[in-house]
Order: structure tokens, then sequence, then C-alpha cells
């Protein structure tokens, strides 16, 4: 399988808290404690997409979700086409919507329910992988749309102001994001020759951490 791969990389930043027991390393010992999560951070960023890695300490207790597509909620669609797999209203009144981007708004739904059945949040998320098809006729896939859509549900409060920042979805203007989210995980974003689902152009997988006892 043809696979092209794009991976966000970038430095470090000591000493800010991020989310629910979540440290970032300090300057003096990047080693985890036993119960300890560890996120390093590009240097002087106050509202960075991801993390450059995490660290986990032994007794950490994690999830890891299985890949997970969009659903199919928009029945005026074609079945095993790409529009079938979006949710007309989450991009309700928006402008300039692709098709990847309004997929990625089902899956990272439906990601988030998957968290929370399990007893955890989309604030826990410490690394994730997301896997896109190219849309039809295209000639690459749709990262900008898939980052946009990403941006509605991660990394959008500004760590030094706690302010929740506003995000675009499609070429509209930007508005509050479907979710106040602090969490940065470490990420990659691959393009694959196609997904397990006819119509799928978006899969996502996600590791978060349980909070301390």
């Amino acid at each position: 399988m043809k696979r092209r791969t794009k991976i966000l990389t970038a430095t470090t930043l000591a000493g800010t808290l991020l989310t629910g027991g979540t440290a970032l390393a300090d300057a003096g010992g990047w080693w985890p404690g036993p119960k300890t999560v560890r996120v390093m951070l590009p240097e002087g960023q106050s509202n960075p997409a991801i993390a450059n890695g995490v660290a986990l300490g032994g007794e950490v207790a994690v999830y890891q979700s299985s890949g997970l597509g969009p659903s199919a909620l928009n029945p005026s669609a074609p079945e095993g086409t790409p529009e079938r797999y979006t949710d007309p209203s989450l991009t309700e009144g928006a402008e300039g919507v692709t098709i990847t981007e309004a997929q990625s708004l089902v899956v990272l739904r439906n990601i988030r329910t998957n968290l929370e059945a399990a007893g955890v949040t989309p604030a826990d998320v410490i690394t994730m992988k997301a896997y896109l098809a190219k849309p039809p006729g295209a000639e690459t896939a749709d990262y900008a749309g898939w980052n946009r859509a990403y941006r509605q549900y991660f990394a959008n409060v500004d760590l030094k102001s706690q302010q929740v920042v506003a995000v675009p979805m499609g070429t509209s203007a930007p508005k509050p994001p479907l979710l106040a989210n602090k969490a940065r995980p470490a990420r990659a974003t691959m393009e694959l020759a196609s997904l397990a689902v006819r119509g799928w152009l978006v899969e996502v997988e996600v590791t978060a951490t349980y909070k301390k006892r």
C-alpha cells in the first residue's frame, strides 16, 4: 500500500501546565515520575497545534482507541460516496467546507463519544494518528481541511492567556470551536491509498490517559 507521510514537529517549551494532571517537561528533568505525563511542546508558541512528544510514567493507565471513521449521516447522498459520511448539521451556515473537513468533524465527534464511554475525554488525549485518503479528483489528501477540523476539537485554548481561540470552518470567519480543549497530542498524519470503508476519507486513532486516583 502506497503511503505518504507528514509528521509535524518542532522544539521544546518548559514549565506550563496543560490539562488534568498533564504537565510539560521542565528543563531540569525530562524523565517522568511513575504517575506523571510529560508533554513536550514547541518553544515560544502560546497556541501550538500539536506536541513534539510525550513521556509516560510506568504507572500511568492509558486507553487506546481503535481507528474510527465517519458515520453515514447524510442520507441524501448516494451510498459509498464521501458525502454520505458527513453530518450537515455540523457544517450548517459555514461556507467552503471541504469534504475531508466535513468527514473529519464527524470522526472527531465519534472519537469524543468513544473516549467518554471509556471514562476519559478529549482533554486526556496524548497521541493521535490520522489517516487520510485523497478526495475524488484530488492529487493529494486534504491536509488543510483535516487541520481545520482538528482545531474544532483540539488545541484551541491559548496556553498563556487561557482564552478560547476562535477557529475557522471552511472559508467562514473564525468562531468559537465545537469543543474548547487545551490538549495538544503528539500527532502523525498520513495519506493512504485507501481506507477500510468505501467513501471514507478520514480515520483516526488516539491514546488517552486516565487521571490520577
